[in-house]
């Protein structure tokens, strides 16, 4: 059972969870040549906003309120990559006509002067509906959307476990 991990092996667990994932991002960008859209730029952002929450917690460690206050956090950014992977799953099973993510990057560099394209880059470009690459038949989007999950339920069950100890204790 989960909760039998302290809140700060919880909260580190997540951390090394989510910074494992970008690594594994730019792995599958810079040797795969798989290059991330914008829902997958934003789902890196909810990863890394988690992963620093998470980190934050687990080196303050505080009691009460203040480990409350990261996990519901933690729980509300996973929520939001959750939402984020989530849409971007199903533009991968119901493909739009036209592309509604942006631009690719060769179209950009070749289109603008560096100093415009830059700014674009760090959007994300290419078809959010593309499925470039799959584990076990499942896509970045699906793989992104069980790992918001997994950090969900890490950040609820300390949100649980504070609520049960503080209902314990009165």
């Amino acid at each position: 059972m989960i909760t039998r991990f302290s809140q700060r092996q919880r909260f580190t667990a997540i951390a090394v969870f989510c910074f494992g994932l970008l690594a594994s991002g730019l792995v599958l960008q810079t040797i795969k040549n798989v290059q991330p859209c914008p829902m997958c730029i934003m789902q890196r952002y909810a990863f890394a906003a988690a992963g620093l929450l998470a980190l934050l917690a687990a080196l303050h460690n505080p009691r009460g309120r203040g480990g409350f206050g990261y996990a519901l956090m933690t729980s509300l950014v996973a929520l939001t990559g959750l939402g984020i992977a989530a849409r971007q799953s199903w533009l991968q099973w119901f493909p739009p006509k036209f592309v509604e993510c942006g631009p690719d990057l060769e179209f950009m560099m070749n289109s603008f002067p560096i100093a415009q394209a830059l700014p674009m880059i760090f959007q994300g470009s290419g078809d959010c509906a593309k499925v470039d690459w799959t584990l076990f038949g499942l896509t970045i989007a699906n793989l992104s959307g069980l790992a918001f999950i997994a950090i969900f339920l890490v950040a609820l069950s300390v949100l649980l476990q504070r609520r049960e100890r503080n209902r314990f204790s009165r």
